[in-house]
């Protein structure tokens, strides 16, 4: 799904039809005698026109071609049918929600609820949660019950009993058996919306009534409330514990290593690069993302970067569960101010449960919008219709309907009949209902009633009322389509197809070049004394093991090893490196010494098939994609009318 949504991204960005609205609109060209239009095109081509770097790109003919191949996948897509996958039909229908949230927003509210953000934001609490499973759906009486066990519980709590005990003992939530409850720190925005409303109510030291939330029940217990220690940038070193074939007491042991050179004077950057062991960050010296508390799955790891200061900028050797760490402090970011965090406030509340408080203010909004009249006599019979059995859970709608089956009201074009009120109600009665006489709680359903037929017409005709929301959609309605031709044409072909990608390497594999290569050990130190003594010994062919011992101990390390297979000009081998067997010279780079000893050379060469695999199918899908797209102009009758064409070229070009 995570590959889906990456496709989809890239295709919004780079077919998004902008806002704007041409003024002209002519058939471009056609497809089996569908037509599409100039002003689609035009807009397409200045939506894309910054995004792209080359400017082959820009050149409209190509840009044409590129276009009519989009067009001509989505009408396979279309002819096979999988438009009528349910899936598919699905996603679209989610998407679609996703997207009218945007629209369905009240300013006065998202202020409250981004002011609200942000002063929660400046806090960071720590609580505890004890969970009593309810599903939101639950029928009454086993929501009543899980109620009732957790006020028993907290009753518990309220006469002395350990709250982590509890949690641990009685918690529905899995992790409570392992920590006892315990969520570490969070800020808004990191739970859901009730729970946190419960978290940041609830006084310090102080147990929650329950809180209920999609998943339960919850009582909520508050160990600490401190500032928002905003975020923070950090390097590290990192040494796995974990490696196959080397024993977990190494690790502490290599750590404590380069600890001690740091505590000599050697450069972190050039440490980092040497023996660092997260690859995703060693090439940098180390510097990881800036983050803030609970981004990272180590809590340990954030709090000694958090405790890290100017005057103390570098951590001790510290274990997680990944390794053993040292981390330099490369920076502290302080929360944001109010105004600069208000976009980005803004989009978390549209995507969180705060939004439904939104969409209720729109309510009110299309009252206004969407007045209605209703037919007063036949009113007046539904209501005769509804009986005090709703209270009971036994009422049913009437065997004869004729006299309800006529409109109540009408919201735009749209006319809503008495049975489809009667039906309503009877969909409500297993909720039950605390609103009497039975009258007070008809004209409360009836408006109920109205109020989600206003939402829901005004949800069906956004495409009408928004032109923009039109377009989003029939973008990522092809582009859905799309994603699913090209991984049953294109993408899982070229996994499954061995024959046929290894027949495609044979024709690609002069593009796919080792250079020269050496299988070398590699010696570092910033004492050139030591480093002429090392380089007696390997003229001697003392081995790197005889070296290490001779220069390191467990409170001094002098000379760095390590080993491996370098590509001429890779970054690990010390400048001026020859590709040839023997010892070299000694070499300097800033503060440090290095020696080579080249063990064995690796000649030039076609790399093979496995060495390339990742970037030739990235090669091999572009070339079945191209072979495919030709395929398709065969199957389908493409016609561009080229005076239009010309036309839209001189329009462009001014």
């Amino acid at each position: 799904m995570k590959l889906k949504h990456v496709f989809l991204g890239f295709l919004m960005g780079f077919f998004l039809v902008a806002n704007a609205q041409s003024s002209s609109k002519e058939v471009l060209f056609t497809i089996d005698d569908q037509p599409f239009y100039t002003d689609e095109f035009i807009r397409v081509y200045n939506k894309n026109l910054d995004l792209v770097k080359d400017e082959s790109q820009k050149d409209l003919n190509l840009y044409l071609e590129l276009f009519i191949g989009y067009k001509l996948k989505v009408s396979k897509a279309n002819k096979l049918g999988l438009q009528n996958n349910s899936q598919y039909q699905t996603e679209l229908k989610s998407y679609r929600t996703q997207l009218s949230k945007n629209y369905t927003t009240d300013s006065k509210v998202t202020k409250e609820l981004v002011d609200e953000g942000y002063k929660r934001l400046l806090k960071e609490v720590n609580a505890s949660h004890i969970l009593i499973l309810a599903d939101e759906n639950a029928a009454p009486a086993d929501t009543l019950a899980a109620y009732n066990k957790v006020m028993a519980i907290r009753s518990r709590i309220q006469n002395g009993e350990d709250f982590g005990t509890l949690a641990a003992a009685l918690s529905q939530d899995p992790s409570a058996k392992d920590n006892k409850g315990n969520l570490g720190y969070f800020t808004s925005f990191k739970m859901v919306y009730a729970f946190e409303n419960g978290a940041y109510n609830t006084s310090l030291g102080s147990v929650s009534m329950p809180v209920r939330t999609r998943f339960g029940y919850h009582l909520i217990k508050v160990n600490d409330i401190r500032d928002n220690r905003g975020e923070v940038a950090v390097s590290h070193i990192m040494i796995l514990k974990n490696k196959e074939g080397v024993a977990v007491e190494n690790a502490k042991a290599t750590c404590e290593a380069i600890y001690q050179k740091l505590q000599q004077g050697e450069n972190f950057e050039e440490l980092a690069k040497q023996f660092s062991e997260d690859k995703s960050s060693a090439s940098k010296g180390g510097a990881l993302n800036r983050f803030a508390s609970g981004q990272l799955s180590s809590e340990e790891f954030e709090n000694q970067a958090f405790s890290l200061t100017k005057e103390n900028p570098i951590s001790k050797p510290f274990e997680t569960q990944f390794g053993w760490h040292i981390v330099r402090l490369m920076d502290k970011f302080p929360v944001k101010s109010y105004e600069d965090s208000k976009l980005e406030l803004e989009n978390k509340i549209s995507k969180d449960d705060r939004s439904r408080l939104i969409t209720n203010s729109l309510t009110e909004k299309l009252r206004a919008k969407y007045p209605i009249k209703k037919e007063a006599k036949l009113y007046a019979d539904l209501s005769k219709a509804v009986t005090d059995a709703f209270f009971e859970n036994k009422w049913a709608v009437p065997t004869d309907v004729k006299k309800y089956d006529k409109t109540v009201f009408s919201i735009g074009t749209k006319s809503y009949k008495g049975t489809e009120f009667l039906d309503y109600v009877f969909s409500k009665q297993k909720a039950g209902s605390a609103i009497r006489p039975i009258e007070k709680l008809t004209n409360f359903l009836f408006d109920s009633f109205v109020d989600e037929k206003r939402n829901q017409y005004y949800n069906d005709n956004l495409e009408n009322e928004f032109p923009e929301f039109s377009a989003v959609m029939d973008e990522y309605r092809d582009g859905l389509l799309l994603f699913d031709l090209m991984d049953k044409e294109i993408w899982q072909r070229s996994k499954s197809d061995t024959t046929g990608l290894k027949a495609f390497y044979e024709t690609q594999k002069d593009k796919h070049l080792w250079k020269t290569r050496v299988n070398t050990e590699i010696y570092s130190s910033t004492d050139i004394n030591k480093m002429k003594k090392v380089l007696s010994m390997l003229k001697k062919n003392q081995t790197s093991k005889v070296i290490k011992d001779k220069f390191n101990s467990k409170d001094n390390v002098s000379v760095m090893f390590f080993e491996g297979i370098y590509e001429e000009g890779a970054e690990a081998l010390p400048k001026g490196t020859k590709m040839e067997m023997g010892v070299s010279e000694i070499t300097n780079k800033g503060e440090y010494y290095y020696i080579t000893n080249v063990k064995e050379v690796l000649p030039a060469g076609s790399k093979t098939l496995d060495e390339c695999r990742g970037k030739l199918v990235n090669e091999y899908q572009q070339y079945l994609e191209q072979n495919w797209v030709n395929e398709l102009k065969k199957e389908f009758n493409v016609k561009v009318e080229n005076p239009v064409f010309e036309k839209l070229k001189n329009q462009i070009k001014k």
